[in-house]
């Protein structure tokens, strides 16, 4: 599974496909392991990690219970036990991904998974290696009809012993050994997989379902609805305005 997305932009297309106020700071466009990112939730307080700098919940009145918000965040899953920040730095690559089949019984993905800690991760297009050639050619893979994808994934909050607190999270992945498209990516010889992308009118069922339902959303997304376009380097070339 490749570790590089590409983040939303412009900023509206996080109102018109995620009905979430965009970030208060436009994200780098291309993002990697440890950088900053971002990854939406439920607003009620009970369930957004309100020290990531979410905005506080209106009154029940006022907010409708499928209300979301954005939370910035580290890409690559700090677990809770983690001992250290410099301990958290050094995991966080290794974290950035873990298997539907596995996370409810991974050590680093367990108790998220089991405390409901799901979340929605937007992005516009991820990057995977093709090696049919020999060598390793990075493939853009993007919805067909442009919109944004929301990812199936976890988050985690990390407290040190001096106050510092890391939130984090990581993607959800299906294996995409049989996938039309999918298949033929990442290292030759290697279980095949992909982000667990998931369709518009799952999101808040996705964050609301109890964790023993959780998994049913954990499905290939169709073939035929993504494509797949090589590029002369992984970072594509930026447009005006865009960040690095």
């Amino acid at each position: 599974m490749a570790t590089h997305y590409e983040t939303l932009h412009p900023t509206d297309s996080y109102r018109e496909a995620f009905a979430v106020e965009p970030p208060a700071d436009p994200l780098e466009r291309h993002l990697r392991p440890r950088k900053p990112g971002a990854f939406i939730v439920p607003a009620a307080a009970s369930t957004a990690p309100q020290d990531a700098a979410t905005p506080e919940p209106a009154g029940e009145a006022t907010m409708p219970p499928t209300a979301r918000v954005l939370v910035p965040a580290q890409w690559g899953l700090v677990p809770h036990w983690v001992k250290s920040a410099s301990d958290a730095k050094l995991r966080a690559p290794k974290l950035a991904h873990a298997k539907s089949d596995l996370a409810s019984t991974g050590t680093a993905f367990r108790d998220a998974w089991l405390n409901g800690q799901r979340c929605i991760v937007p992005m516009q297009a991820f990057y995977e290696d093709d090696f049919r050639t020999g060598k390793a050619v990075p493939t853009r893979i993007a919805r067909v009809d442009g919109k944004p994808m929301g990812v199936a994934g976890l988050w985690a909050r990390w407290q040190g012993a001096d106050g510092e607190v890391i939130v984090s999270y990581c993607l959800l992945t299906v294996n995409a050994n049989n996938h039309a498209l999918l298949h033929r990516y990442q290292q030759p010889g290697s279980e095949k997989s992909m982000p667990a992308i998931l369709n518009e009118g799952a999101y808040d069922a996705w964050l609301s379902a109890r964790p023993d339902k959780a998994k049913e959303f954990m499905r290939q997304y169709s073939a035929t609805a993504l494509t797949a376009n090589p590029v002369e380097k992984k970072a594509d070339k930026v447009p005006k305005g865009w960040l690095e």
